[in-house]
């Protein structure tokens, strides 16, 4: 309704909808009480002035008007948190069922990754309707995916993964921005975000060379780099089995628990000395300068496609972060 407004952005996905609302009721409420003390301070200025032969009165106060203009302003501000909060956490919160994209930002461009395996620079597709969840991380400095279409933006920060999420509401070719200055070029790092109907979706997935998805890709890598030899599929590796691993609570070997998402798969190829699991030693060796971050990525995505592990297999989950103990390894 607002794209008809003068020099209203498009809105186009879901979070543009509630984000223009919450806008418009924030700024007619501050315009609104703005007016309204302004004109308070003109009429009693010029009511209540000092003349010749007057002296002011003195004037009781009343209880219920102090009571009535402290509450209606804390009930308003009460109502903007409120709105901002659900929406904060509605943007935080990406859907279960997302399709994911993994995006690698550099100076000065966007890398990106569909797990079905097609890869795009300054471009991404996505179908009309469907929620798409963004795993961003970048090469070298801080930059800023920016949609303003899609009134989303986060940052990429290097050495660590965000995410953002969003759900394209009508087909059409929208801006992309980088809105982190970062160097020289920022102001060329542009792209845009190609909103497609589901069936001319579908057709393009499919028409790039075939090349795999991100998790086989990942599994090749896992393999090329031997971390198959340590991460068996038994308990006889050195290393914990990764199976049904991703987004379990991992017991760690200094009592604490964390939760397996993607920085920690992250940091334990990179720092695998930070989080050692309960029951391993720290002798796994550092990848960090041997892979980048598109086979980080393709890493990732693979430990998060294996399969749960058997039922009743005994194994200490953890990803890796460490190998197992001599104590461990033997039979009970």
């Amino acid at each position: 309704m607002f794209d008809n407004l003068p020099l209203w952005p498009t809105s186009a996905s879901v979070h543009a909808r509630y984000e223009d609302w919450l806008f418009i009721f924030l700024t007619v409420i501050s315009v609104a009480m703005t007016v309204l003390i302004f004109a308070a301070v003109a009429i009693f200025s010029m009511k209540y002035r000092r003349r010749h032969g007057r002296e002011a009165a003195h004037i009781e106060g009343s209880l219920l008007l102090e009571i009535a203009w402290s509450v209606a302003p804390l009930g308003i501000m009460m109502i903007m948190f409120a709105a901002g909060a659900l929406l904060y956490f509605r943007m935080r919160t990406p859907p279960t069922d997302s399709d994911q994209v993994y995006v690698v930002a550099k100076q000065w461009m966007w890398k990106l990754q569909h797990m079905e395996g097609p890869r795009e620079i300054n471009q991404l597709h996505v179908p009309v309707g469907r929620d798409i969840e963004l795993i961003m991380t970048s090469q070298d400095v801080i930059h800023s995916f920016f949609v303003p279409a899609f009134r989303v933006k986060q940052d990429v920060i290097p050495g660590r993964y965000t995410t953002l999420w969003f759900r394209a509401t009508r087909p059409g070719t929208y801006h992309l921005f980088c809105a982190q200055y970062c160097g020289t070029m920022h102001s060329g790092m542009i792209g845009e975000v190609i909103v497609m109907d589901p069936r001319d979706y579908q057709a393009w997935m499919v028409s790039g060379a075939p090349s795999g998805t991100l998790a086989q890709t990942g599994m090749t890598l896992f393999q090329q780099l031997g971390c198959n030899t340590c991460h068996r599929s038994d308990v006889q590796g050195r290393g914990p089995m990764l199976n049904g691993v991703f987004g379990h609570p991992v017991q760690l070997e200094d009592g604490r628990v964390v939760n397996a998402d993607e920085n920690y798969v992250r940091e334990s190829i990179l720092s695998p000395a930070a989080k050692v699991v309960s029951g391993f030693k720290p002798i796994m060796p550092s990848w960090q300068g041997q892979v980048n971050e598109e086979q980080l990525n393709q890493l990732v995505a693979y430990i998060k496609s294996l399969s749960p592990a058997p039922e009743g297999a005994a194994i200490t989950s953890g990803a890796p972060g460490g190998t197992q103990s001599q104590e461990a390894q033997q039979p009970k």
